[in-house]
């Protein structure tokens, strides 16, 4: 499985501890869509959005100050659902009933310890299916 990371210049900082994180306890293939950190939101997250659009076994993280800002220009993608995290729960939950394929997480809203244990809970669940696809049907027509 690939991970797929961005950040702008707030989210650098916390990227490159997901980004070491992911690798030093997952086996998965993380690429990293902007390195130097991007000079807004708007272009990390397209990045990452694009690269889901195009691999739909693949997870993405965004991070901007806030995650708002990133969740803001990922949602308009058509496949890609995404959700703006700041707990462990949301970011289970809306993997298993939302079929989430990214998150966005706020430098400033959320610490390194629970930025960690939030990728942890969403790259351990699974998707459920059923009726819940139902939902993620109706978000995708949305785009």
């Amino acid at each position: 499985m690939k991970v797929i990371l961005g950040a702008d210049q707030d989210g650098l900082r916390l990227k490159d501890v997901l980004k070491d994180h992911i690798e030093s306890h997952y086996d998965y293939e993380v690429q990293d869509v902007s390195p130097e950190g991007s000079k807004n939101f708007v272009e990390s997250s397209k990045a990452i959005a694009q690269a889901l659009q195009e691999d739909e076994d693949a997870y993405g993280i965004a991070i901007d100050k806030i995650g708002a800002g990133s969740f803001m220009a990922a949602s308009k993608h058509k496949g890609v659902v995404v959700a703006e995290i700041s707990d462990e729960r949301s970011a289970f939950m809306t993997r298993q009933h939302n079929n989430a394929r990214m998150i966005t997480l706020g430098s400033d809203i959320v610490a390194d310890a629970m930025a960690k244990s939030i990728t942890d809970h969403f790259l351990q669940a699974e998707y459920d299916g059923g009726r819940h696809q139902v939902r993620v049907d109706m978000l995708d027509d949305l785009c």
